[in-house]
Order: structure tokens, then C-alpha cells, then sequence
């Protein structure tokens, strides 16, 4: 267990500067955390796996949708930790032909490599995943385990996201940027925050509920959210925002991926562009990994004629 958690420090990389306007951008590379349980899923899986170890728990029972981070790194976890994983997966057709939708997803092969056993549900059974109906439901199918929420997030995910900030990252910068789906993250930011520090949260899902999602999970107030740089809603793009992604790419070296932490750092520069953030301030945006969806949303992308993310390859 330790060597998994054995190092959660992540550097701070220079994202793109505007000396003219004395703003500096730099991101938090918490996706060079670990190779395979990378970002804000190794924080927030941390304390959830410790507990269910001193619980005596072997079996984790988490939730998703076919290109879940979550997913892709609780099965890693578990492959790595020898804890039995199963994934409630989010599209009942995925599972008519296990073979042909491994074939042409990444990240539920990867998941299936490293052990996860799948049981997929329609999407309407899927909306009920919290209830005790449907918790009882999954013991007799697969006995006790130990319960993961969608996407990691509970009191437990919120003290690992605590640990994101260092003392020098809340002395060095005014404003800390997180993209959020489940908020968990962002209120782990919140909570740890200086006083001086202003937390942007950059909801990846259309609707204004995430504010009232975070509040869940912290008492801090001192905190914005933007809702409408999603490009559509959830895991949605355009050839704006693919293009934007490999452009900064060749600029800065650093890898954005397209569900998340590109629509973040799209949403911030449109904010320092348009002056709703100006005069000197030191920015640090959150890297919440997710790379290992680039291969299949390639695919998505392909598939559409559309254009593509570059650095597939090279990551």
C-alpha cells in the first residue's frame, strides 16, 4: 500500500506567460504522480483503499461511464494493491459484445487488463446507483466490498485532495484553477486554500449545480465557478478547443486532455484575454491527469472526420 501513496509531491510547471500584462500561468503536473493511478484519482483514492484495508474489505465496487479516469485508475489501484475491483459501467450496450468494445476502447481494455470485472447497466438503472435498492442488489450478485461513489468522491477522496497544495503553492500564487465533474477535488482545493488565495472552479458538466455539489464537502465560501466553457457538456469538444490543445502542446510541452484540463485552461486564458482577470497575478492551475483518454477519444474524433489530438504518440 505504501509504495503506491510513497511520493504525492508533483511540480510546478510554466504553462504560458503574459509579461505585458505581468500574469504568469503555471500547472500542478499531479499527472506525473503515478503512471497509471495519475492525478487527482491517486489523491482521492489514498484514504478510501487505506480504509477499506483496515476494514478487512478485498473486493472495491466503484462506477462509471466508458471513459471514466476513475475507472481506468481504481482498477490500476487494485491490480497493483491485489484488491478485487468491480465496475458498475454506465451503457448497458456496451456489454451485448465484450470483445468489439475492448477493441475499441482503451481505457475499459486497460481496465479489463488489470483485472476490473465489469457489470454494465442501462443508463436509467445507473441514475439509482446510490440507493439501497441498488446497493443490496449488487451483495447478492457479488458479496461484501467496499463502496467507491462515481468519480471517487467522499469525505474520504476530500482529505486526499486536501493534501494537493503545498505551503509554497500558498505563498507563490493568487489564484488556484481546478476543473471539477464531482467537486470532490475542488473542495479538497478549497478547504486547504490560504486566505489570500481566490479558487476558480471550471465545471467540466453543463448546469449551475456544482456549486451546491462542492458545498457538499467544504464550508469555504471564497470560491467561483465557471459553467460555461464546457463546449456542450460532458466529454464535448470542437475543432476550437482540439486545436487549442495542440497548439499549447507545442508551446509549453505540457498534455491537456480534452474532458477537463483543457477546457479549464482554454476558460482561463479567455478570462485573462478579456481582462476579468488582470494586473499581476500568479496562477496555478491543477493537472488532474485523465491523459489515458486521449487513444479513445481519438477514435470518437476519427470517426467524425474531425480533428485530432497530435501527441497520442508522445505521451
Amino acid at each position: 500500500m505504501n509504495r503506491l501513496f510513497k511520493s504525492q509531491d508533483s511540480v510546478n510547471e510554466r504553462f504560458k506567460s503574459y509579461r505585458d500584462l505581468d500574469i504568469e500561468m503555471d500547472m500542478k503536473r499531479d499527472d506525473l504522480l503515478h503512471k497509471e493511478v495519475s492525478g487527482n484519482k491517486l489523491r482521492k483514492l489514498k484514504y478510501n483503499l487505506l480504509q477499506a484495508q483496515e476494514l478487512g474489505q478485498d473486493t472495491i465496487l466503484t462506477y462509471g461511464g466508458a471513459f471514466s479516469n476513475h475507472i481506468a485508475a481504481t482498477a490500476a489501484a487494485g491490480k497493483l494493491l491485489g484488491i478485487k475491483v468491480i465496475g458498475i459501467i454506465r451503457g448497458e450496450e456496451l456489454g451485448a459484445d465484450l470483445n468489439k468494445t475492448l477493441a475499441g476502447n482503451a481505457t475499459l481494455r486497460q481496465a479489463h487488463v488489470d483485472g476490473m470485472k465489469f457489470h454494465f447497466v442501462t443508463r436509467e438503472k445507473y441514475r439509482d446507483k446510490e440507493t439501497d435498492l441498488f446497493l443490496e442488489e449488487m451483495k447478492v450478485l457479488f458479496g461484501n466490498f467496499y463502496n467507491i461513489p462515481e468519480g471517487g468522491t467522499n469525505e474520504l477522496a476530500v482529505k486526499g485532495t486536501q493534501e494537493i497544495l503545498t505551503e509554497s503553492d500558498k505563498e507563490n500564487y493568487d489564484i488556484i484553477c481546478v476543473a471539477a465533474g464531482t467537486g470532490g477535488t475542488a473542495a479538497g482545493i478549497i478547504n486547504s486554500a490560504a486566505p489570500h488565495q481566490k479558487v476558480m472552479v471550471f465545471s467540466a458538466l453543463k448546469g449551475d449545480f456544482m456549486r451546491s455539489e462542492i458545498e457538499k464537502y467544504t464550508h469555504g465560501k471564497e470560491f467561483e465557478v465557471i459553467d460555461e466553457i464546457a463546449f456542450g457538456g460532458y466529454a464535448k469538444s470542437d475543432d476550437r478547443l482540439i486545436d487549442y490543445m495542440n497548439i499549447r502542446f507545442r508551446e509549453s510541452g505540457i498534455p491537456l486532455e480534452p474532458i477537463y484540463t483543457a477546457k479549464m485552461m482554454y476558460g482561463i486564458e479567455q478570462m485573462v484575454e478579456s481582462s476579468v482577470i488582470n494586473g499581476k497575478t500568479r496562477i496555478l492551475a491543477i493537472h488532474t491527469g485523465g491523459l489515458q483518454s486521449i487513444t479513445g477519444y481519438n477514435k470518437v474524433l476519427e470517426k467524425k472526420r474531425r480533428l485530432k489530438i497530435s501527441y497520442e504518440n508522445q505521451l
